[in-house]
């Protein structure tokens, strides 16, 4: 078994409240999750307005699958979400034998 996770470091757009802020996050979260099939939380960064960590994470039987996953989940946030801006992304891959 193989587990896969990303961290994404995000810059919002013109955001002014915490409530604009859900109003972006809460969709990129559930299109994510329904376009991946992974588990999908914003995981840092809850009291700024205009950033945020989002965390995702993967389980699958290879490595290979599980590297396709978070690359996939990567370029869709970079290219299909015109609202933020991805910063930075920090990942890690483990065997269940590690």
């Amino acid at each position: 078994m193989w587990i896969g996770w990303v961290e994404f470091d995000v810059l919002l757009g013109d955001v002014h409240s915490l409530k604009e802020k859900r109003g972006i996050i809460r969709p990129l979260i559930a299109d994510l999750s329904r376009r991946t099939e992974a588990a999908v939380a914003e995981v840092g960064e809850q009291e700024l307005h205009r950033r945020t960590a989002i965390g995702m994470s993967v389980v699958g039987a290879d490595a290979v699958h599980v590297r396709d996953v978070l690359d996939r989940a990567e370029r869709m946030l970079a290219e299909q979400h015109p609202e933020v801006t991805l910063l930075s992304s920090r990942r890690g891959l483990h065997s269940s034998d590690d």
